[in-house]
């Protein structure tokens, strides 16, 4: 399955659903069920782990939003993209990367995080 641009805005739009139902269904149409998100902050293992770490990313930044950031670079089953987060309409204090792989099934089965900025304390 070759993974494209438009994977990285569902992404986005399951990490900026704060409803807990339909945030839950964005994230099993999204990634397979086995599926493990990674970063220096969180190792989440399967699709409850991804919407709790998730929920409390939102938990801890409220109002915040992320979105993207520069040109996503898609190839076969991979895609690599760059995101802020910070509140609607303002500079984002937090900004990373990430590489996403998909499964056959063209869900992700793997995100690779980096955080590029990260405020003192957050």
């Amino acid at each position: 399955m070759t993974a494209t641009p438009d994977l990285v805005d569902r992404y986005l739009a399951a990490w900026n659903e704060t409803d807990p139902g339909a945030r839950r269904a964005a994230v099993d149409a999204l990634f397979s069920a086995d599926a493990r998100y990674t970063d220096p902050l969180a190792d989440a293992r399967g699709r409850d782990a991804i919407d709790a770490t998730i929920a409390a990313v939102q938990a801890q930044f409220p109002g915040f939003v992320f979105r993207p950031v520069g040109t996503v670079d898609a190839h076969h089953d991979q895609v690599r993209f760059s995101w802020e987060l910070g509140p609607a309409g303002q500079d984002a204090p937090i900004a990373g990367s990430d590489v996403a792989l998909v499964d056959a099934d063209g869900r992700i089965s793997t995100v690779l995080g980096f955080l590029d900025r990260v405020p003192v304390g957050a």
